[in-house]
């Protein structure tokens, strides 16, 4: 461990993550779900990016925003698997003090890119059904790609200076986190000295991203309900709503989790480690899940794209 030359107060070298709590003796069994999960998630993923990547008629704003919808969330589940099966595969429970910090940056910086990626889809969603005839000029390929650029690099900007803050904080010995893996929230709730940094710092990264982009959601889509109560057909305003229909869809599946494990972390010693947990798990596992299930199921051009992978790849008698 790292001391203090002045007193006691020390940076922990390694830190202990919990699985279930309450469960540690079902952890084997427990893994067998979550192995599961890790294959659904890249599994699914990685087939819509396929599909995304060989289509060429799919290389279109909406679809390429999609495929980085799908990569940050690959990027997320990858971020947590060494730590997660770790724990209930071979009971590797420590997690070194920088290993920690990175596992950390790297989930929040990736949850950021989601939250703006799904907003980036809103407003695609609403220009193509605001301003149908000029959709193509207003969002180029070129115009897709900077967005995309822009999100990864804020995303990494923004997260940067957490690792710096969390190195100036003491923590007297406590290390014993209560997820399977680190996340911002759980580190300073460890920590003896001054946080009031760290949580002003939080509440900006929170406001001005989660916050703001699911504010700029939900103005984008009252006024695609605006511009399609102006359309003049039933049949029309139908087939409008249908194509946000799977964004809908994706954009419940992230922020509700997310407010529910907000409210868990609030209430702090008031809740059960085991709802903690569990509500940690919901945050992290069920987008990424849910979201290519959605969009392979509600989404025909890329339900045509895997019929399509999927016939060419039969054999043929």
């Amino acid at each position: 461990m790292k001391t203090s030359n002045n007193s006691l107060l020390f940076l922990p070298t390694t830190f202990i993550l919990v699985g279930i709590p309450g469960l540690e003796a079902e952890h084997l069994w427990i893994s067998v779900p979550f192995c599961l999960l890790y294959i659904i998630i890249f599994l699914g993923n990685g087939i819509i990016l396929h599909v995304i990547r060989t289509d060429v008629a799919l290389h279109q704003p909406m679809y390429l925003f999609l495929a980085m919808l799908a990569l940050s969330e690959v990027g997320v589940s990858a971020s947590t698997l060494p730590t997660v099966l770790g724990i209930f595969l071979f009971g590797n429970t420590e997690i070194s003090f920088e290993a920690c910090l990175f596992q950390m940056f790297s989930i929040h910086s990736l949850s950021i890119m989601e939250s703006a990626v799904l907003l980036a889809m809103s407003l695609d969603r609403f220009v193509a059904i605001h301003n149908p005839l000029h959709y193509t000029a207003i969002l180029t390929l070129p115009r897709v790609f900077s967005t995309g650029a822009v999100i990864g690099l804020k995303s990494i900007l923004l997260m940067a200076p957490f690792p710096v803050l969390l190195r100036r904080l003491p923590f007297c010995g406590h290390n014993v986190l209560s997820h399977s893996y680190c996340l911002h929230p759980n580190l300073i709730h460890l920590s003896c000295g001054n946080i009031s940094v760290n949580n002003i710092y939080g509440i900006f990264i929170v406001t001005s991203t989660f916050g703001l982009d699911s504010l700029l959601i939900v103005i984008s889509y009252v006024l695609i309900l605006h511009t399609v109560l102006d359309i003049a057909t039933g049949e029309g305003r139908k087939k409008a709503l249908n194509t946000c229909g799977s964004h809908v869809c994706a954009v419940l599946a992230y922020y509700v989790p997310m407010i529910g494990l907000s409210i868990v972390h609030r209430l702090g010693h008031h809740v059960s480690p085991l709802l903690q947990a569990m509500m940690a798990n919901a945050y992290l596992f069920f987008p990424p899940v849910v979201n290519p299930i959605i969009y392979s199921i509600k989404t025909k051009e890329i339900h045509r794209g895997i019929v399509r992978m999927l016939s060419e790849k039969r054999p043929r008698v």
